[in-house]
């Protein structure tokens, strides 16, 4: 009996799926189609309908509670929907209102893509690249750069507002539809710009209320269209931001500069609602006369002041003080600080103003010429020590004097330096004041007479007595009489006139040497010294003054100079 049962039932199912099979041809009912059904009850769970078969569609409430349709859904109401599968075995139908939704949306974004048709939506969500719309039940992509026709800071205003965007892509495979709000605004834009250019022309004065501010610039809004202010046409003074002026929301009055046709947009400026203050440039300011000033900004080549509104100078590094020349700008002046300028140069067409500090100050190059002429010897203190000179303080001015190692001491050498270091206390003699240059030359030698000027009534020729100071082995050093300081060397060659006398160790230091001068060059300050050429020189006078007719008297030099010497010695014996 069961197995019959069973049997019965089976039959009865394939009967009944038959059965269903052929009213839905009859309906032209097919899985994976959009259509109408009837709201036959509503439960907490489900919503039934009545697709006027043998039975009845179940959808869950959460597809209804997602669209807000639930609050005005009931019994008897019209609604599409989506047939997912036939369940005869049940007797169950599956159908889906969300899907019949987002395909009933895909379609009236297929027609607005296609006819170029605006829709509206919300911006729901920020993504990587832009934002999520949500329009009718489709989620869509608006890239970032197709939220404006300008760059936005802040997208906070805009976000889950109802608006109008353009389908410009949509991707049936992957299903992705792309949307743009700047085509809208492009469109609302030119039409009102056309409106608005038939009203006003280039020169027009006009309001227009602050829209947005940007580095560079504001936008303006004139009735509906942007207008660009840039940051240079604000005003003629110097402006680093719209910001320091102006303000979201703000009116203002503009003049209208330029209408470019071909890009449609529109350039106003401020500034230009006054006069320029460069028109009257020359008429106003004098070359070499001085100023009252503000000083506006410090940068690192210079300081900006402010003569009047709009009309600003530079005082550049070299023109802040007179002998701080690579301090930093703002080590000497300060924004806000009312200082006096002079100008220097005056140039309306590059509008460019030159202008000095220094000059207004007191000159300490002047000063030192008035107070500290040449000749002066001052008291200073070595602030540098380099290679080839000394560098010393003059005074309370900052002023600094250079002494090269050559005017450290008569006997010129590089060694010298060595015995100095910085912080000594030392004097000097003022020998060239360089007021152009802004040069001063000190020399601690000119404190001290010059031996040199020994040899200032000398000449090549003339006998000098000498004294050894050192036995070298190439020669010896010796010093001009009480000079000490002044020291040559007479080479090893230049000591007798004989070569076998050549002898420096038959020199002992404090030995008195008569020599001759060879070479003097008192430009250069050098001077060759010879016992050998005095030894000649003797030899010749001996021979003209005791010779008979000269070497044909057949006497050699050794017989004359016995002679010469014989005398000598009889005349001191009888004194």
């Amino acid at each position: 009996m069961e197995i019959k049962t069973e049997s019965v039932n089976k039959k009865s199912a394939q009967e009944f799926e038959k059965l269903l099979n052929e009213d839905f041809k009859k309906r032209d009912l097919k899985e994976g189609k959009i259509i109408k059904a009837v709201v036959s009850e509503i439960s907490k769970k489900h919503v039934f309908v009545d697709l006027k078969a043998k039975a009845e569609g179940i959808i869950p409430i959460e597809q209804f509670k997602t669209s807000k349709e639930l609050e005005n859904l009931k019994v008897g109401s019209s609604i599409d929907v989506y047939l997912e599968r036939i369940e005869s075995h049940k007797g169950e139908i599956i159908v889906s209102r969300e899907k019949a939704i987002r395909m009933n949306s895909w379609k009236r974004m297929e027609k607005a893509f296609k006819n170029e048709e605006e829709v509206e939506g919300f911006i729901v969500n920020r993504c990587k690249g832009g934002f999520v719309v949500s329009v009718d039940s489709c989620l869509c992509f608006l890239p970032g750069s197709q939220v404006d026709t300008k760059p936005l800071k802040n997208f906070d205003h805009l976000m889950n507002v109802k608006q109008k965007f353009l389908c410009v892509r949509l991707d049936p495979i992957r299903g992705n539809i792309v949307v743009s709000r700047k085509a809208i605004l492009a469109k609302t834009r030119d039409a009102e710009l056309k409106k608005i250019l038939e009203k006003i022309k280039e020169g027009d004065i006009v309001e227009g209320q602050v829209k947005a501010l940007l580095d560079w610039g504001a936008f303006v809004d004139l009735n509906g269209v942007d207008s660009l202010l840039h940051v240079t046409d604000l005003s003629y003074s110097r402006v680093k931001k719209p910001s320091e002026l102006l303000s979201i929301g703000q009116t203002i009055k503009v003049k209208v500069i330029k209408i470019d046709e071909a890009t449609k947009r529109i350039s106003v400026g401020i500034k230009q609602l006054s006069s320029d203050p460069y028109d009257n440039l020359e008429k106003k300011y004098k070359l070499n006369q001085i100023y009252k000033g503000v000083v506006t900004k410090c940068v690192d080549y210079g300081c900006f002041v402010k003569l009047e509104e709009g009309l600003e100078g530079l005082v550049h590094q070299s023109m802040l003080h007179w002998t701080k020349k690579n301090i930093q700008p703002n080590k000497i002046l300060s924004p806000s600080q009312e200082i006096s300028v002079k100008v220097i140069e005056l140039d309306k067409e590059k509008r460019r103003i030159s202008l000095s500090y220094k000059d207004t100050l007191e000159n300490p190059w002047k000063t030192l010429m008035e107070k500290t002429p040449v000749g002066t010897v001052i008291n200073g203190e070595i602030k540098n020590i380099t290679e080839f000179a000394l560098f010393v303080s003059i005074g309370s001015a900052d002023l600094t004097g250079m002494i090269h190692y050559k005017d450290i001491s008569w006997q010129e050498t590089d060694e010298v330096l060595k015995k100095f270091k910085k912080g000594d206390k030392i004097k000097a003699k003022v020998v060239e004041i360089d007021n152009n240059k802004e040069k001063i030359r000190l020399s601690i030698r000119e404190l001290e007479k010059d031996p040199f000027a020994y040899f200032n009534a000398k000449k090549n020729g003339d006998v000098i007595t000498t004294t050894v100071r050192e036995v070298l082995k190439n020669g010896i050093k010796v010093s001009i009489s009480n000079e000490e300081n002044l020291l040559f060397t007479i080479k090893k060659s230049q000591l007798a006139a004989a070569p076998e006398n050549c002898r420096p160790e038959i020199f002992n230091p404090g030995n008195k040497v008569d020599c001759m001068i060879i070479d003097l060059n008192k430009e250069k300050r050098q001077v060759n010294l010879s016992i050998k050429e005095l030894e000649k020189h003797n030899e010749k006078i001996a021979i003209k003054k005791y010779g008979k007719d000269g070497t044909s008297s057949g006497q050699v030099l050794g017989d004359i100079l016995g002679k010469v010497f014989k005398s000598k010695k009889k005349d001191k014996k009888e004194k």
